[in-house]
């Protein structure tokens, strides 16, 4: 079964997520996608702002998308499979201002026939430049919604001075250092920016990202969310690696938002791509690594109150001995 890609577009109140929306239905690309949209409130609004176009909308307004996603898409995109899936080009997910992209994320690895059926392509955060400042100070979604983003939309330049802009910039690394960051006003990017770039793909990481974890390092600001990062060019044994992700996300998921690796497995042939949303994690082989070409592993964690020391002797626990 072809998979249809997933785009979840996410970003606090008033960032310009709908804006984004409207732009993404109404340019002539030949597409057509299916349109999930979640408001927080017994009355949908956010429906009747989206452009009138040859789409097919669905609304979840009993709550915000993070309490009940996994039963409304689950139930959408079931509805969709009996309908015929295949004729969309990809489904978005325009989630709620005040919501956590955890739950969306994790829906498309939980349920089998929706990950059967369906590909998390990125998660996209639009990020309103002139407050964000402001919302990080008082709104941890605002924080967790960078934090998850593969790709982010940094919206509203016109509203901001050079050294405002800078200062928000910096902010934004803190918190996630490894998304694609673009500059828009009226959130107009180009969409080969958003749509279908792979970012969740695990055979595609190397490939979006070529400066994934650039050497180990980590990131942290006054929030409590960190990014720490682990390269080794010694193999990882598959066995204690396993053992040592499994039990870390088992006992500190909630506290770890994102985290993704790329690893040089001992006798492997095949890079092996792992990622995790909290503790629900996804991995697989990856592309053949290249005749002379280093074998670096590559793992990064993002989370809150998070210990470098402990993770970094748990990675090293998965290490073969130094030559």
């Amino acid at each position: 079964m072809k998979q249809i890609p997933v785009t979840v577009l996410t970003g606090y109140l008033g960032a310009g997520k709908t804006t984004l929306l409207n732009r993404i239905l109404s340019e002539p690309h030949g597409k057509k996608f299916a349109v999930i949209i979640n408001e927080f409130g017994a009355v949908g609004v956010d429906n009747d702002l989206v452009v009138g176009v040859d789409e097919e909308v669905f609304e979840m307004n009993n709550g915000c998308i993070c309490c009940t996603v996994r039963g409304d898409l689950i139930r959408i995109i079931s509805g969709l499979l009996r309908r015929g899936l295949e004729k969309f080009d990809g489904i978005i997910v325009e989630t709620t201002g005040l919501a956590d992209p955890a739950p969306v994320a994790q829906t498309f690895f939980m349920d089998e026939d929706v990950r059967k059926a369906t590909r998390l392509d990125a998660v996209v955060t639009v990020v309103d430049a002139k407050h964000i400042a402001e919302r990080l100070a008082d709104s941890p979604e605002a924080e967790d919604q960078i934090a998850f983003a593969d790709v982010i939309i940094l919206n509203k330049l016109d509203l901001v001075s050079k050294e405002e802009l800078e200062a928000v910039e910096k902010r934004i690394r803190t918190i996630n250092p490894y998304a694609t960051l673009h500059h828009t006003q009226n959130s107009k990017v180009d969409l080969n920016a958003v749509l279908d770039r792979g970012a969740f793909d695990l055979n595609r990481i190397l490939a979006i990202e070529p400066q994934f974890l650039e050497g180990g390092h980590s990131h942290s600001h006054d929030n409590a969310v960190q990014s720490f990062s682990f390269t080794s060019d010694r193999a990882v044994i598959m066995g204690r690696f396993e053992e040592w992700i499994g039990q870390t996300l088992a006992e500190q998921g909630q506290n770890i938002l994102r985290s993704k690796g790329v690893l040089n497995i001992r006798n492997s042939p095949r890079r092996f791509v792992f990622q995790a949303v909290h503790m629900i994690a996804d991995s697989a082989p990856g592309n053949p690594w290249k005749d002379g070409e280093k074998k670096t592993s590559k793992l990064v964690f993002i989370g809150r109150n998070l210990d470098r020391e402990t993770l970094k002797k748990g990675f090293e626990g998965c290490l073969e001995a130094a030559a």
